[in-house]
């Protein structure tokens, strides 16, 4: 069965007072969630604002992602699979590319 499906991907930073702010949105049309992450420069460190919104991005990409396998691994119980034990943890059925 052939799928294509488009995504839209929308990231916002905000940067002040060595502290950076990253919001990433994602609608897929059917569902919407929203990653965050901040990124805090030390008193004693340069101020590198390229630092700041790579980490401030970074994480929020990762909280974006544990929320898309919150809601895949919701999707899969709900279509019959049983549960997992852990979102580290490949889902019976499915395999985890990254390892």
């Amino acid at each position: 069965m052939s799928h294509t499906a488009e995504w839209k991907v929308r990231l916002y930073l905000f940067g002040d007072d060595h502290t950076t702010k990253a919001r990433l949105e994602l609608d897929t049309g059917t569902n919407r969630l929203t990653g965050h992450g901040t990124a805090r420069c030390a008193p004693r460190d340069n101020e590198v604002p390229e630092i700041g919104d790579e980490l401030a991005v970074a994480r929020a990409m990762e909280d974006l992602a544990l929320q898309m396998k919150r809601a895949a691994y919701g999707d899969m119980q709900a279509a019959g699979a049983p549960p997992c034990r852990s979102l580290s943890e490949p889902h019976t059925g499915w395999l985890d590319t990254a390892m």
